[in-house]
């Protein structure tokens, strides 16, 4: 199934013939799909092209174990990429439409129909230059980057598994092809899926070293990030590493050695040797041979070369990584990828040559540079180990405080003393300050873990002295360009941010997205986290501009790196549909708000306080629609959730109880809007102060409700409360 492009003919079924190989007719159905056209065929699998009858008219392709090969272990296989497609939602990626058997039980599936072409043949035949490979590859690389987040392993890049088809006049990329792909972090199948010992799963030309060992199982994304480095590599010199007609005349024990030992030239290098046919090359990439060579010198010889690095721990570590460095490329930013030091380049040497070197009259001069360069290394490896002494001390310390801390749940230590968690806390806080003075680094920690857990307990008066102390110290000792202390410096800002203490936090928000946007790049993760922060800071504050210019530029970004099932652009999602319903909005907001809800439930399920935002975000759409009786039970569902997980007095279950208060009002329910908004009062008071914005709301709201009911006296008291703050 290699070699197959999206669409190829299926098997025949032998109720109809035992003499035909295929299973499809032209004209025939399987289910609802009637068979166009055999587009392609594969080791195990054929394809057509197939228009669906029902419920929706559309042409797919399906796809078909072939008559024969319906063993237990293709069809594990079959099924395997049934379900990591089923899995992915991304540009990038061929989606699923629908699954079923045949009448005789062999597994099929419907999925997008690519009218494309292999990458390398779109980009030859277009004439693309090499910024514009480059800039097509990148959006590979992201649809590699999603497939790699959902656990699933592809095994088997290479051009014809990328086809390039055009949208709207853009070309856009689709991988296809999971049929030999690998789950990760989950079983895709119930039936067992394993590799043949000795056998090769993939294409030689661009598997990776531990792919290509004998039963070899320890197979993780960077095997992707080889694949990816060799199709790089034809793509910028229109050659592949590793001669395609060499591997056809070597034994499969000579193609592993040559996978495993031998490194290909550098691009830039492959270009001079390829004599009179890289005239052809350069036309391809409208650019003559010398200057073809020249811009490939430098920045993508070692991008290149550093994906396709036969030690994995040297290779990128993620498709993003190689994708974040190419974008470097273009941008003309200095990349991470660097030229091979002295020592390693020695080190491969003589890898190869122990025999040779042994035996050279240079052995001395070689050994002498070899000690020099250890003695330096040996310094390196002793700064790092002592870094990682540091770091395992300070862990060892943080960990023993915390069991100490946790140890009064022991009925020996608690004396009959039942502890809460705030007690708990209160407690750590204490001993942090006053035991571990002498110990900044380990003190740091500790206030920026307990600061974050009174966070997540809606204790925000509590957790931003520590967060402010963490923060602090560690700017401090580990400089403000550190990850950790720009992971305190945001639990920071999202404390003054609960506390609606808005200018504090916006200046927090914003250094975070520039810091990180200078270190890890504009596209990743943490960026774009940063971003939906300050994004959500500006909805809050009703800057509606420039909420709206960042929140779809951040959401555009998390769709393509991240994907569209991804929590992070879920949240983002979330946040555009809060922005319709603050501006009355109520038909856009909903299907944003349904599609989170339904998302949130699938991934975090019905009790993670994420989803129960989401009713609570519904169930306000209808509400204020007048849509009251499909609000209530969802207000109702989100209360009960909420107590139960977070507690009765946590900001966000007051929040739903105030909002359920105010729809009983609409309705002149007054009692029951009485009790739901008084509770509501108390959690906000206890938990955030009488000060706090969320907190007077409440008190106008029962002054109102008191007023409406004909209660004078007592709307009067708490108009008093609001006079008097």
């Amino acid at each position: 199934m290699s070699d197959v492009p999206l669409g190829a003919p299926l098997e025949d079924d032998p109720a109809h013939t035992q003499t035909q190989r295929t299973f499809g007719v032209k004209g025939g159905t399987i289910g609802s799909y009637r068979l166009l056209e055999a587009l392609g065929e594969g080791g195990m699998g054929e394809v057509w092209l197939a228009e669906q009858t029902r419920p929706i008219r559309r042409h797919v392709a399906l796809k078909i174990v072939k008559l024969g090969m319906d063993s237990v272990q293709v069809v594990a296989r079959f099924e395997a990429e049934r379900q990591a497609l089923a899995l992915m939602d991304h540009p990038a990626i061929a989606k699923v439409f629908d699954a079923g058997a045949t009448p005789q039980g062999r597994p099929y599936f419907a999925m997008e129909y690519v009218r494309g072409e292999p990458l390398t043949q779109y980009c030859d035949r277009q004439r693309l230059t090499t910024q514009e490979r480059l800039e097509l590859f990148v959006h590979v690389c992201d649809g590699v980057q999603h497939a790699h987040q959902k656990g699933i392993i592809h095994r088997d890049l290479k051009p014809s598994n990328i086809l390039v088809t055009v949208q709207d006049d853009h070309a856009v990329p689709k991988i296809i092809d999971f049929g030999v792909s690998k789950a990760v972090s989950q079983p895709l199948t119930e039936h067992t899926l394993f590799t043949s010992l000795g056998g090769f799963v993939g294409t030689a030309e661009y598997m990776s070293p531990e792919q290509a060992e004998i039963g070899s199982v320890d197979i993780d994304t960077r095997a992707d990030v080889y694949a990816l480095g060799g199709v790089l590599y034809e793509l910028l010199t229109g050659v592949l590493p590793f001669d395609r007609d060499v591997f056809q005349e070597k034994s499969l024990d000579e193609i592993r050695r040559t996978i495993r030992d031998v490194d290909p030239p550098r691009p830039s290098t492959r270009i001079t040797q390829l004599g009179p046919s890289s005239s052809d090359a350069s036309a391809n990439r409208r650019a003559e041979p010398a200057r073809l060579a020249g811009l490939l010198r430098g920045d993508l010889d070692w991008i290149t070369m550093k994906a396709l690095e036969k030690d994995r721990t040297r290779r990128y570590a993620t498709a993003n990584a190689l994708a974040m460095d190419l974008r470097r490329h273009l941008n003309n930013e200095p990349v991470l990828a660097s030229p091979p030091s002295a020592a390693y380049r020695t080190e491969k040497f003589v890898r190869r040559h122990r025999v040779g070197v042994a035996a050279a009259s240079a052995l001395v001069a070689l050994l002498a540079v070899f000690a020099t360069v250890m003695t330096i290394q040996a310094g390196r490896i002793a700064r790092e180990r002592d870094r990682a002494n540091q770091e395992a001390t300070t862990a060892k310390q943080v960990s023993d405080f915390l069991v100490g801390l946790f140890k009064v749940s022991d009925p020996t230590e608690a004396r009959g003393n039942s502890l809460t968690a705030r007690e708990i806390l209160a407690r750590g806080s204490r001993q942090v300050e006053t035991d571990l003075h002498d110990q900044p680094q380990v003190q740091a920690r500790l206030e920026a873990t307990i600061g974050q857990v009174y966070m997540g307990l809606g204790l925000y008066v509590d957790a931003q002295p520590l967060l402010e102390g963490a923060l602090r110290t560690q700017k401090r000792l580990v400089g403000e360009d550190s990850p950790e202390t720009l992971a305190t410096a945001n639990a920071l800002a999202n404390v003054y941010w609960y506390q609606g203490r808005y200018l504090e936090a916006e200046p927090l928000y914003q250094d975070i997205v520039q810091r990180r946007t200078r270190l890890v790049g504009a596209d990743h993760p943490d960026t774009l986290r940063a971003n939906y922060d300050l994004a959500s800071l500006y909805l809050r504050q009703k800057r509606w501009d420039e909420f709206e210019r960042l929140c779809r530029d951040t959401l555009s970004r998390q769709r393509r790196v991240l994907g569209g099932a991804h929590l992070d652009t879920l949240s983002s999602l979330n946040n555009l549909q809060s922005f319709y319903f603050m501006r009355g909005r109520y038909t856009e907001a909903e299907p944003l708000a349904i599609e989170v809800l339904e998302a949130r439930q699938r991934t975090l399920g019905d009790d993670h306080p994420s989803t129960l935002r989401a009713l609570h975000n519904l169930a306000s759409i209808f509400d204020a629609s007048g849509r009251y009786a499909e609000a209530e039970p969802l207000y109702l569902k989100a209360i009960e959730a909420k107590r139960r997980v977070l507690g009765d007095e946590h900001p966000e279950t007051s929040t739903t109880l105030a909002r359920l208060a105010s729809m009983y009002v609409n309705q002149h329910r007054y009692r029951e809007a009485e009790s739901n908004a008084l509770a509501a009062y108390r959690g906000l008071a206890n938990r955030l102060g009488e000060e706090h914005e969320l907190t007077q709301r409440v008190v106008q709201q029962l002054a109102a409700l008191y007023a409406a009911n004909g209660r004078p006296s007592e709307a009067e008291q708490w108009r008093a409360k609001l006079r008097n703050k």
